[in-house]
């Protein structure tokens, strides 16, 4: 909108026919004639007059009248110049928060990525342990590869029969010697030890898998749409500060 058509949309808001008009600013009607027309441009003076005139505040004058107009033809009128002043601050001002938004969008994408690809909350690895069987307290931890030794070693020195020793094989493998693998999806290292009923249990680490978690892939779905947001924001920006120096 030109300045002489924001002033003749006033003037017919109010209700004031150009004599009535130019009366109340105190100016000839072939002058109003040609500021509606944009045939005049107004002085510094003669815009502060049309706004007291009118008992309008200039912002709200000035609010829809071409900007192309203002930094051209109107902006030698301080109004005009604070507005436009006023503008670009806000701009700015928002243009910062738009900018801050996209970078902490894009930070905060990025950590979800890594701590997904790291397994921060969620373990990406799977630790499977296996235990030889169960030991008692007084035992020692290589039990199962030396009980039968111990045993045959108690028949040669004939402290007991072939029948006893046979037997106490046959128990030890049947009650004590049960192998058992578990999975964990956390790392308790190489080793480590579980009371059960009638011992303990020794698990030692065999095989580390990768595996990830239904968790850990929408962790990374969702810092993916954050980084994508972020980048958005950027490519937006550069696109409205392009049209807006068009």
């Amino acid at each position: 909108m030109n300045f002489g058509e924001k002033l003749k949309q006033i003037r017919t808001q109010k209700n004031l026919t150009q004599p009535q008009m130019a009366e109340a600013i105190g100016i000839e009607q072939s002058y109003l004639s040609k500021l509606e027309n944009d045939k005049s441009i107004p002085s510094a003076e003669m815009f502060q007059a049309i706004i007291r005139s009118l008992d309008m505040d200039s912002k709200e004058f000035l609010k829809d009248i071409d900007r192309k107009i203002l930094q051209t033809s109107l902006k030698q009128i301080p109004e005009v110049a604070a507005y436009l002043n006023a503008e670009i601050s806000v701009r700015t001002h928002n243009a910062k928060k738009w900018l801050f938004g996209s970078a902490l969008s894009c930070f905060f994408g990025f950590a979800l990525l890594l701590a997904a690809n790291e397994g921060i909350f969620y373990p990406n690895n799977l630790y499977k342990y296996e235990s030889k069987g169960v030991f008692l307290k007084n035992e020692p931890e290589d039990i199962f590869e030396q009980f039968e030794k111990i045993v045959n070693l108690k028949f040669t020195a004939k402290i007991i029969t072939r029948e006893e020793a046979a037997g106490q094989i046959a128990d030890f493998t049947e009650n004590r010697k049960r192998p058992l693998s578990i999975e964990k999806n956390r790392d308790h290292g190489t080793v480590f030890y579980e009371n059960v009923e009638g011992g303990r249990r020794k698990f030692e680490l065999i095989k580390v898998s990768y595996v990830r978690s239904t968790q850990n892939q929408l962790i990374q779905f969702i810092g993916g749409l954050f980084v994508f947001c972020g980048l958005l924001g950027f490519f937006l920006d550069l696109r409205l500060r392009r049209l807006q120096a068009t």
